[in-house]
């Protein structure tokens, strides 16, 4: 079985310092918060960019800036989003792929988020492809929905995506598929042979579902941005407690993690 990717997702575009009070916002924050995951073991961290006033931003500085502080700190793979907030814009949520990050979120489909809807049209979808294709980046397909693994597949016959394919589950948001074990297995049953899947529990679904990706084989996301307890009633006091314990239940399970250099392996990402 290969060695465990566990990417930390620091951010999110939609917590905020009222609900989780260790929510790391400021570059700095962000780049301390990457820093802290990668010694508890993380090998990537999925990064939401946050204005001066800690909304959601989508601005190539920021990002800039984000990565070189988290650089200067560690060799953890820098994972950008291009979903960005439900408002911003396709150009507005491009702009951290200009950047020529490693890796770079690549959302195959649209879905309710809540109260909102999350647009990716299939206009949308091939223009964002293309884009990481150019600046050779590898894509990470979010998939909130059995359907968007076939826009996926068909990415790959247009040549716009190659295989294999790297799949992150996004299971568990209001609106979207569900976070049921039952769910995690008919979406690994449904992806091509030889693809890499992470899964990423939103809320309650995090630990039930991550355990049981150690177990099948697949990767595991955790971090403020999908979860910010650490049980029932009690906050986590950081990315990096999640992240630990994730460490700590592959060590149980008999499967080691990866180190970013191995995770860049795995994933056929060539620095």
């Amino acid at each position: 079985m290969e060695k465990l990717i566990i990417t930390a997702a620091l951010t999110g575009a939609e917590v905020t310092r009222e609900q989780q009070p260790n929510l790391p916002l400021s570059p700095e924050e962000i780049a301390e918060a990457a820093y802290e995951a990668y010694k508890a073991g993380a090998s990537i961290v999925h990064v939401h960019a946050r204005d001066k006033d800690g909304n959601p931003t989508q601005d190539y500085e920021v990002y800039k800036e984000i990565k070189e502080k988290i650089e200067e700190k560690c060799p953890v793979i820098f994972q950008p989003s291009t979903g960005g907030a439900t408002w911003h814009t396709p150009e507005e949520r491009l702009q951290p792929v200009k950047l020529s990050p490693e890796m770079a979120t690549l959302s195959c489909g649209t879905c309710n988020f809540g109260p909102d809807v999350f647009m990716n049209s299939q206009e949308y979808i091939d223009e964002f492809a293309t884009e990481m294709k150019t600046m050779g980046v590898k894509p990470e397909i979010e998939v909130f929905e059995r359907g968007m693994i076939n826009n996926a597949k068909r990415l790959v016959k247009k040549g716009l995506v190659d295989a294999p394919i790297h799949f992150d589950f996004v299971m568990g948001v209001p609106g979207a598929i569900t976070g049921e074990i039952r769910d995690l297995l008919y979406m690994v049953e449904s992806i091509p042979e030889g693809s890499t899947w992470t899964v990423a529990g939103i809320g309650r679904y995090e630990l039930p579902l991550a355990t049981t990706a150690i177990m099948l084989g697949g990767h595991v996301r955790v971090g403020f941005e999908d979860n910010i307890y650490y049980k029932k009633g009690e906050l986590a006091k950081s990315n990096a407690q999640l992240v630990e314990r994730i460490s700590r239940l592959a060590e149980e399970l008999g499967r080691e993690v990866a180190t970013p250099e191995e995770a860049r392996k795995i994933l056929g990402i060539k620095k």
